[in-house]
């Protein structure tokens, strides 16, 4: 059996905020990280890897280069424009979000064929792939599973789910072709919001409760993009990070299903305030709702049923609300803002 240290790993979208947290955890288990941006890696993280590559998952030509190069055991596919981003500039979204995806799982599919190999594909997905219409409004209660409500409103929402399928399909259909011998493992959770103390928040429409915190510790006035009453899941990034190194670890046997929600606790734009302002009690916010990213925040579901991965990897976030900030984000927030 390979060790760690055999096992090369490449991560996407490396300089992002999942990025820095899943090579710092990768490093730390012994894996072999090959690491790839579009835009230069943050040169804290090079520690922690063994080559960084400057590339544009667009280019089938350019990635099938490092393909040629290393032979990878497993993909943390993170590169995406996210959702607000999305909205902006929803051609950019399609063709990084899907033509990327695709590349990545064309070439994995080629090389792991090649080599007669399984390589895992890891694809964090999100709560975005969600679209409640009027039932929120209906039933403040329901925590969705995988397989409902399924109605996306953003590109970025149907992006995700897109690719969701476009992973089963290679996961599937080119087994079938090749006597049902299995190259793409392709295993994707979809996140809820994500709040990290490491890194500054970087489009994302759940982004209001990370760039609160981040304002209350720099001594800002923050100015909330969505009512005070705005409920949706979060989960802090240490959790995610561990989630999707669990996932890859998972055995495959016990696996049900391809994909998973993922989630912490639930709560609202308030609540966020009230617990900021326990620790930094000179917090001014004002509330300046954007209709649209109101609007996009109000489709997605205000709690996620994660049991499908607490009963088949054993998933179970270590932070719940009061202690997210209490053991982990004001430390570090604290820290990260005192070295400045």
């Amino acid at each position: 059996m390979k060790s760690n240290q055999d096992k090369q790993i490449l991560v996407t979208g490396a300089n992002g905020e999942i990025g820095h947290g899943l090579l710092t955890e990768l490093h730390k288990k012994g894996y072999l990280i090959v690491a790839i941006d579009i835009n230069a890696l943050d040169r804290r993280l090079y520690p922690f890897i063994k080559k960084f590559h400057k590339v544009n998952i667009t280019s089938s030509i350019t990635l099938e280069k490092i393909f040629q190069k290393y032979n990878f055991s497993s993909i943390f596919h993170l590169a995406a424009v996210l959702s607000t981003g999305g909205e902006k500039n929803p051609e950019l979204a399609h063709t990084v979000n899907v033509e990327g995806t695709f590349n990545l799982l064309s070439l994995a599919n080629k090389y792991a064929r090649r080599n007669n190999q399984v390589i895992k594909f890891i694809y964090p997905s999100t709560i975005a792939v969600y679209g409640m219409g009027s039932i929120k409004a209906k039933n403040q209660s329901i925590k969705v599973k995988e397989n409902e409500y399924l109605k996306p409103i953003t590109m970025y929402g149907i992006n995700k789910l897109y690719c969701e399928n476009l992973g089963n399909y290679f996961s599937t259909y080119y087994s079938q072709l090749n006597a049902k011998n299995l190259f793409i493992d392709f295993r994707s959770v979809r996140f809820p919001g994500i709040i990290s103390a490491d890194t500054i928040p970087s489009g994302g429409t759940s982004d209001y409760g990370p760039e609160m915190l981040h304002h209350a510790a720099k001594g800002l006035t923050y100015k909330c993009f969505v009512r005070p009453d705005t409920t949706m899941p979060f989960m802090v990034m240490s959790d995610a990070v561990k989630a999707l190194i669990q996932l890859n670890e998972a055995d495959i046997k016990s696996l049900k299903t391809k994909i998973y929600n993922l989630t912490s606790f639930s709560v609202s734009a308030s609540d966020f305030e009230k617990i900021i302002k326990k620790y930094f009690s000179s917090f001014v916010i004002d509330y300046f709702v954007d209709q649209k990213r109101q609007h996009i925040v109000d489709s997605w579901p205000k709690d996620m049923n994660d049991s499908s991965a607490r009963k088949d990897w054993g998933w179970k976030p270590r932070f719940n609300f009061e202690k997210s900030f209490k053991e982990y984000l004001i430390p570090a927030i604290m820290k990260k803002y005192m070295e400045i």
